[in-house]
């Protein structure tokens, strides 16, 4: 699985809390077991940006199962969680290094909640369709959000912006270690598999929106998405220098305005009869 920097994952978080879709909240509270204990696995949980979003916005009791296959991201997370949930009842966590795309649905056993962010684009179609099976074994909802769809709209626009977003996107569906990355297809090909299985799946885009307050995300942004279009299609590389060199201008100057798509499921497991 790719690493990723700490510094990155913190300097992102504001522009995903803002992105996440809100709207999918209500029907997952509606479905989480009322009484007890609600026990949340976040899935490559990086610093705990998820659960420090999410915690404070679902009441009960809570147990967070935090697993990255980085220690020091887990060190990070671990202790950086809101104490209370949304009604006021204790909120913990632990963490657990493992292989995630291991998991099996024993693995999920007394769990309520499989959480995850910014994952899907990054597993194979056979994992996701072995995460989204164990997941509907053990009988438990989950909440995948801010997986990439693909899409980018950059104002004002550049001649290069197709191209560059073609080949990023090319880049995201990489063949790596053996491994072919689903990128922008993971949001089709996870809601498909949950249907398959009997599960009820809800949508919602939840697109980053990059103005001139955001200016080190979109320099940061920038640098990665047209380094990556590179590292995909070496012979863009002259044409690509001049066009990252006029996007940071623009940042610079504050007029640079990024739209990153994103997609967000919410996933009920068959026996809750709620209609998608």
């Amino acid at each position: 699985m790719t690493a990723f920097a700490p510094d990155w994952l913190y300097l992102r978080e504001p522009a995903d809390a803002a992105a996440r879709a809100t709207e999918l909240l209500e029907p997952l509270r509606e479905q989480l077991p009322p009484g007890g204990e609600l026990v949340v696995r976040d899935l490559g949980c990086g610093t705990g940006s998820l659960g420090r979003w999410l915690a404070a916005r679902l009441p009960g009791t809570q147990r967070w199962i935090l697993h990255d296959h980085d220690t020091d991201l887990l060190t990070h997370a671990r202790g950086s969680l809101p104490a209370t949930a949304l009604d006021g009842s204790p909120v913990t966590a632990v963490a657990e290094q493992r292989d995630i795309t291991a998991l099996r649905a024993a693995d999920l056993a007394g769990t309520s909640l499989v959480t995850a962010s910014a994952l899907l684009d990054l597993l194979t179609e056979a994992e996701v369709t072995a995460l989204a099976t164990a997941i509907v074994e053990a009988g438990c909802a989950a909440l995948f959000v801010l997986s990439v769809t693909g899409r980018v709209d950059l104002s004002p626009a550049d001649p290069l912006d197709d191209e560059v977003t073609a080949a990023f996107n090319a880049h995201q569906r990489r063949t790596t270690g053996g491994r072919q990355l689903l990128g922008p297809d993971a949001v089709d090909v996870a809601a498909a598999a949950f249907r398959r299985l009997g599960a009820t799946v809800v949508r919602a885009g939840s697109a980053w929106q990059l103005g001139p307050d955001e200016a080190e995300l979109q320099r940061q942004w920038l640098e990665g998405w047209v380094g990556a279009a590179v590292e995909q299609r070496p012979d863009l590389r002259p044409a690509a220098d001049g066009y990252l060199r006029r996007r940071l201008d623009l940042a610079q100057a504050g007029e640079l305005h990024a739209v990153v798509q994103h997609g967000d499921l919410l996933v009920l497991p068959p026996s809750s009869g709620a209609v998608a």
